[in-house]
Formats: structure tokens, C-alpha cells, sequence
């Protein structure tokens, strides 16, 4: 059978990726039978050592369709009701009428009103989401706190609301799933680590995979260099850093191959049920953390592409890492790419970033890897 993949197209849109300014660059993108792993630039400015496609990595946010996951299994199981009230499950962490009015799927898809605990959590980020008037101290300084989630969801509880719950567009919140992570806990009586390790890392026989048992990722990994917007030059490594600041929102570790088997599986019902998978692509409009409006389901979000569908998926971001997974609808193509750069774009006089040459590397990577 003909190789769908074009793997010299492919090759250089991610030396391209590398030239434009990201230290290092690995993806593994599929269809079919046919794979391909790519790997461009170093894991390690100061040493040079290369990076390679096997390597684990930071993922972020994507952490969220996992713990999403995690989240629908229990309802299969009737343990949790989609529509039901955090306040009834969690009525000390979000109390009162607000508790009353806030659903799971309304913590699921962003649209609980309930604000980012982050800039307050960082202080030297107060000012989030205006940029400008933001430092990276915060960063450093917090290397290895150990954040009680409880304390994290009570900023989030206490700052005021960013929306009524259940309007539109939500605003996308790390809040949302450390509430999520508490009600797993509260649910299946064990961590909600553990839970989602076992209902969905260990079902989707992921072996690169899990939550960090401290601040270091075990394993051949890519150092995490932090830019910060150009206020921290030169970008900055925290591949060391204590994750219990996102907890079950943004921890994992994973490998660009994990990623695709398990959005391969999640898309094709057999993580959860086909009605549970149905529930997790209803939409609705979410203003992103980068200000701009998306498509937003159950932790999942679609994408688009000329010539090549629609895409399922999530990114994510820590300090210093990223990484991008998209699975088209019909789990023919799967697409996993992470970097060890972050927040490159320089800010213009108007506080806002600036386009950057390594932003249309990176899409143009993501055009060839999701095209037909």
C-alpha cells in the first residue's frame, strides 16, 4: 500500500520549526499503518545533545482530556451526573448558590464562570492578561512550592466571577479541572492521579505516560527553556520544577507516540463509550488564554484543516514546554508534536506579541501533517 505520508515534506517543515528559533523539536504523526518520527535541533543548548522522537515530555494542558476522561468514565459508571451541581458533590470548595448553579459539565467545558487562580497564585503575574505588565520572577521563585489544590481553587472561587455559569463564551480556566481532579478524588476514593492512571493511561496501555512523582521528569527528556515574551533572555530552563501548581489541569508526561494512541483510541470509543465521546465534542464558543474564541467540548477541541477534515484534539504549555495532538474525526490521521521553547513572541508598544518567524514554521508543520 502506498506510504499516504509525504516524509521529505514532513522532514523539513520540522527543520524548518528548528532554524525558526525552537531549540528542539519531535513529532510522531500516523495514518493508518504508516508512521513517521521526526526529531530536529537539541534537547540541550549547553551540551548540544540531540533531541529524538522517543523522548518524554511536559504536555500541559492536554492533560486535560485525560482527566476528562477520567471524568466520563465515572459518569458510565453513574458515580458523577454530567448535569449535576459541584456544589452538591464539593459544597465547602464552591459553596452557596454559586455551588447550586455550577454543573460538571460546566467545570468540563469551560463555561463555570469561575476565574484562573493562576495570577494569583504567582504574584509577579497579578496583572495576567495584560502581558505587558507582567515578570517571570513568580517562576523562580516557585520552583518547588508544593501548592495544596484546595488553596489554588479557593483564588479561583475568590476572585471575582469571569462570566455567569453556563454563559457564553466561557472562559477557559485551570480552576475548572483542579475542581475535577477534587471531585475524582471524592468519587473513587483514591487520587485523582491514580484514577486517571488507572481509567484511562493504564486502559489505553500507554507506557510512557503519567503524573511526576517530584519535580524531575524521569526518563531520556528535553530540557524546557522559558522566554516569557522576551523578558527572560536568554530563554531560561525549567524542565525541574514542582507541577502541583496545575495539578490534574496540565502535569502529565507523556510521549509524542502515548499521545496518538490514546487520542486514537479516545476518538474511536475505546476509552469511553460512544454516547460519552458524543458528549465530549458537543462545543461551545470558550475564550482561550490567548484571548482568542474557540470550539470547546468535554477537554477536547476541534480543528479544522483545508484538505484534511476535522480534527480532535488539545494543546498545552508549562514553563519552558509544549506540545500539540490532533487526531482527525475518523482516526485516520493522528499528529503529535512537542517543543522546548515557550512564549517566544517579543511584545510590540502596544503590550500585545508580536508575530514570530517560529509560529509559521509551526503551522506550516501542522498543514503537512494533517493534509491528506
Amino acid at each position: 500500500m502506498e506510504n499516504p505520508l509525504d516524509v521529505a515534506a514532513l522532514e523539513a517543515a520540522m527543520e524548518k520549526v528548528h532554524r525558526a528559533g525552537v531549540p528542539g523539536v519531535f513529532a510522531e504523526v500516523c495514518d493508518g499503518g504508516h508512521v513517521w518520527r521526526g526529531a530536529a535541533g537539541v534537547a540541550d543548548v549547553a551540551t548540544g545533545r540531540p533531541v529524538t522522537a522517543g523522548m518524554r515530555h511536559r504536555v500541559g494542558s492536554i492533560t486535560k482530556t485525560f482527566t476528562a476522561a477520567a471524568v466520563m468514565r465515572q459518569v458510565e459508571g453513574g458515580r458523577i451526573g454530567l448535569d449535576t451541581s459541584i456544589g452538591h458533590y464539593l459544597p465547602r470548595l464552591v459553596p452557596g448558590d454559586r455551588g447550586d448553579a455550577i454543573t460538571v459539565r460546566m467545570l468540563l467545558n469551560h463555561t463555570s464562570g469561575l476565574a484562573e487562580y493562576l495570577p494569583h497564585a504567582y504574584p509577579s503575574l497579578k496583572a495576567f492578561p495584560s502581558v505587558a505588565d507582567t515578570r517571570p520572577d513568580s517562576l523562580d521563585d516557585n520552583r518547588l512550592t508544593r501548592f495544596d489544590p484546595a488553596d489554588l481553587i479557593a483564588m479561583g472561587v475568590g476572585a471575582p466571577a469571569v462570566g455567569a455559569p453556563g454563559g457564553t463564551p466561557g472562559v477557559y480556566s485551570n480552576t475548572n479541572y483542579l475542581l475535577l481532579g477534587r471531585l475524582l478524588e471524592q468519587v473513587s476514593g483514591t487520587t485523582a492521579e491514580r484514577c486517571v492512571t488507572q481509567d484511562v493511561i493504564e486502559r489505553a496501555g500507554l507506557t510512557g505516560t503519567g503524573f511526576p512523582a517530584g519535580p524531575q521528569v524521569d526518563g531520556p527528556h528535553p530540557r524546557m527553556y522559558e522566554a516569557w515574551f522576551g523578558m527572560i533572555e536568554p530563554p531560561r530552563d525549567y524542565s525541574v520544577y514542582d507541577m502541583s501548581w496545575v495539578g490534574p489541569a496540565a502535569s502529565l508526561i507523556s510521549t509524542v507516540a502515548d499521545l496518538n494512541r490514546f487520542f486514537g483510541m479516545l476518538l474511536a470509543g475505546e476509552i469511553v463509550d460512544r454516547s460519552s465521546l458524543a458528549q465530549m465534542r458537543r462545543t461551545v464558543p470558550v475564550v482561550s488564554q490567548e484571548g482568542k474564541v474557540i470550539d470547546y467540548g468535554l477537554g477536547l477541541h476541534p480543528m479544522e484543516v483545508p484538505g484534511g477534515g476535522t480534527f480532535w484534539g488539545h494543546g498545552g504549555t508549562v514553563w519552558g514546554g509544549g506540545a500539540m495532538s490532533m487526531t482527525r474525526a475518523d482516526g485516520g490521521r493522528r499528529m503529535s508534536v512537542a517543543v522546548n521553547l515557550q512564549r517566544w513572541n517579543e511584545l510590540d508598544s502596544s503590550g500585545k506579541p508580536r508575530p514570530h518567524p517560529i509560529d509559521g514554521a509551526l503551522a506550516g508543520f501542522y498543514r503537512v501533517a494533517m493534509s491528506w
